[in-house]
């Protein structure tokens, strides 16, 4: 069995560093979009369930006041038709990173 040599054990560990460094990212992103899911879907849970009405109408007005600079391109703003006043659009909202 010949022995690699030190230059090529070198780039197979740099090929095992990029494929677990795709692993890590990919697994960020799945835990960041899982949190974002969940934020939402208690977000929903809050507005639907309305057994605290105060709170359910501070939450409301909130989201009809801050999704229209957030929301940038019209599918999104066609998700939210039931919060927004109807031709809601915001061209001048600066992009938001999701």
């Amino acid at each position: 069995m010949t022995r690699k040599s030190i230059a090529e054990r070198l780039a197979q560990l740099e090929a095992q560093k990029k494929a677990l460094q795709a692993r890590l990212t990919k697994q960020e992103r799945a835990r960041d979009t899982r949190r974002k899911v969940l934020l939402g879907a208690l977000v929903l849970h809050r507005l639907e369930d309305r057994r605290d009405e105060v709170s359910a109408a501070q939450l409301e007005a909130w989201l009809k006041r801050e999704l229209p600079g957030f929301l940038t391109r019209e599918a999104d703003v066609a998700l939210f038709d039931d919060l927004l006043p109807s031709g809601t659009k915001n061209r001048d909202a600066a992009p938001v990173q999701v």
